[in-house]
């Protein structure tokens, strides 16, 4: 590009610049300098308030030789590689039967999507009296004479994460299938129509031409869950508070109950700057594929 166009690049939409530097400035002051200050204090020995006593990183050997941060780790590990797989997995079967063009499709992608416009906490309550044992599921089947029906999984501490992942699907499904179908919709009918003259399956195009070409949209999907899964709190806490014992522990309720029950900024600090980490490592690759790899192209 020529030197002498390059400023008339710079002043181009010039008040819409302008009106951007608040936003700007926000996001740096707020997000960027309120990361760096609770990583910053993460290597103190912060108490009730913030305070300047250097501790080093004896935060992070006790984060990670407490019993209750590996058992949160282990529980996220096993609710976020379910979730993950179901949510894609009914996502887009759900999206391939919108994608068929089905009568009262509006009314169909509505109800689907409406769970997710409701917040987690009630998600979280609305679930917790379906899964009661006296009034919700096993309830109603007992009083229609079996008995022996047993479906209480938020009490039982070998599946109570199980109990969550349920609620956790039913709210999140409906966005993954609006992102898949807008997937599919893009996808251009003569490919369909070359398959069928060829004489391909519908599930041999889908598993080896259309899923490829939907990749920009799985990894959007994917970024969105997997940020979802890592901060999850308010489904927790509405549930189970965690329980049955440390069965449904989470790292952030252990952030939160660290910073405002135990008092211990610099111990919450620390956990939540793992999670940050965690947060970067999924971010990260995605806005290099979606922005490096075109800068490269």
């Amino acid at each position: 590009m020529p030197a002498s166009r390059r400023p008339n690049q710079l002043f181009r939409n010039l008040n819409a610049k302008i009106a951007a530097i608040p936003m700007i400035l926000t996001a740096s002051v707020v997000f960027l300098g309120g990361t760096a200050w609770t990583v910053f204090y993460s290597f103190t020995g912060s108490k009730l308030l913030p305070k300047l006593k250097w501790v080093g990183v004896s935060q992070y050997e006790r984060l990670w030789n407490t019993k209750r941060w590996i058992v949160s780790i282990e529980n996220l590990a096993i609710y976020g590689i379910c979730m993950l797989i179901l949510s894609f997995v009914i996502g887009f079967l759900l999206a391939a039967l919108m994608d068929q063009k089905i009568r009262f499709e509006n009314t169909f992608r509505t109800i689907i999507l409406y769970p997710f416009a409701l917040s987690f906490i009630v998600t979280g309550l609305v679930w917790q009296w379906v899964l009661n044992p006296e009034f919700g599921i096993q309830g109603i089947v007992r009083n229609f004479g079996w008995e022996s029906f047993a479906f209480d999984p938020l009490y039982n501490p070998d599946i109570a994460i199980f109990g969550v992942m349920l609620a956790a699907l039913w709210q999140g499904s409906g966005l993954v299938m609006v992102l898949m179908l807008a997937g599919l919709r893009g996808i251009d009918q003569e490919i369909w129509k070359a398959a069928k003259i060829d004489g391909i399956p519908a599930w041999k195009t889908y598993l080896l031409i259309v899923i490829p070409m939907m990749r920009p949209v799985f990894i959007t999907a994917l970024v969105l869950i997997t940020s979802g899964i890592i901060r999850v709190y308010d489904l927790v806490v509405a549930q189970t508070s965690g329980g049955p014992g440390l069965a449904t522990e989470m790292p952030a309720k252990y952030v939160y109950d660290y910073m405002f029950r135990a008092q211990n900024l610099g111990q919450a600090f620390a956990a939540s700057t793992m999670m940050l980490i965690a947060v970067l490592t999924v971010v990260i690759p995605w806005a290099y594929m979606e922005f490096g790899s075109k800068k490269h192209g």
